[in-house]
């Protein structure tokens, strides 16, 4: 394992892919990586729909799959079998999760996966997890009482990929922080979950760094001793794109960074591909990659 000089494990910064784009997920289906994008109303390139939308984008063509899910927001993928599944929900602080289904990701299927009445949700992560059940992070804002400090982590379990039902109260992350954004991966016999928290900052307001937790439980969670495990740095604005033209190029240097969120990773013949976001948080955010030279296993496990 490639380690610095503290022991933490390398995470090799490539540089910015795209701009207004913030959540997407690196997933393997059929033999191909795809990147999965939440594309928002406002995404920079023509977005003509006049609404936000999901799609795929295969990594090696650049070639992109039908738009589908107008009008929803905050996507996340999982691959199972012959079957891609998409997580996202119809508002932002909205109180259900929806699941999309296809088999060749041009048609879709979907149906309510978690209804949550007086709830406000956000992000979602899935994995499968202990016993083969299928487990999803999913990122709540209210009601007070469930969320502590917005915003927090809950869990939902499956055993389809389809019909989610809530864990009790006790499986959660954290109320007493800011933690957001969950990216959540299970190797026997631990739970890995990379998140965002928020760092306070002045004079200029908070800043925003990964950081990852594991647990056999879902209920008691061990922080890494390496966290953050990513942070802003010039490496963010290194133009890894062609498709970044000039004037893109030039509001990249201006932009004052002090965010990395929104992680999201899998393993690709070997190594690990990683996407995250940069930039302000307050709506000036680009695309970024990095990569660990190793699987996916190795590099959360060498966290701990």
């Amino acid at each position: 394992m490639a380690r610095d000089s503290s022991g933490k494990p390398i995470l090799r910064k490539l540089g910015t892919v795209d701009c207004d784009m913030v959540e997407t997920t690196p997933v393997v289906f059929h033999g191909r990586l795809y990147r999965f994008e939440y594309v928002r109303d406002r995404y920079y390139k023509p977005n003509s729909t006049g609404a936000s939308y999901f799609r795929f984008v295969d990594m090696e063509t650049g070639a992109f799959t039908p738009a589908f899910a107008r009008g929803y927001h905050l996507g996340s993928a999982h691959a199972q079998g012959d079957t891609m599944y998409v997580y996202g929900v119809p508002a932002w602080d909205g109180p259900s999760v929806q699941v999309f289904w296809s088999r060749d990701l041009e048609q879709w299927k979907e149906r309510v996966a978690l209804g949550t009445p007086g709830w406000g949700l956000f992000n979602t992560s899935v994995c499968q997890g202990q016993g083969g059940m299928f487990v999803m992070a999913v990122e709540i804002g209210r009601p007070p009482e469930e969320a502590g400090v917005p915003f927090t982590v809950r869990f939902a379990l499956s055993a389809d990929l389809l019909d989610w039902q809530l864990t009790p109260s006790d499986r959660v992350y954290s109320r007493e922080k800011y933690t957001a954004c969950p990216a959540l991966r299970w190797f026997e016999p631990w739970y890995y979950m990379i998140y965002l928290e928020a760092y306070p900052r002045s004079p200029a307001g908070a800043e925003y760094k990964t950081h990852i937790v594991r647990s056999r439980d879902l209920v008691h969670w061990e922080p890494s001793r390496f966290n953050p495990i990513l942070e802003h740095s010039d490496e963010d604005k290194r133009i890894a794109s062609k498709a970044i033209g000039a004037a893109e190029r030039e509001r990249i240097r201006g932009i004052v960074n002090v965010n990395n969120s929104d992680v999201d990773l899998c393993e690709w013949r070997g190594r690990t591909v990683l996407f995250y976001s940069w930039g302000t948080q307050k709506g000036d955010e680009f695309l970024a990659q990095a990569e660990y030279d190793g699987p996916l296993q190795e590099l959360l496990e060498g966290y701990f």
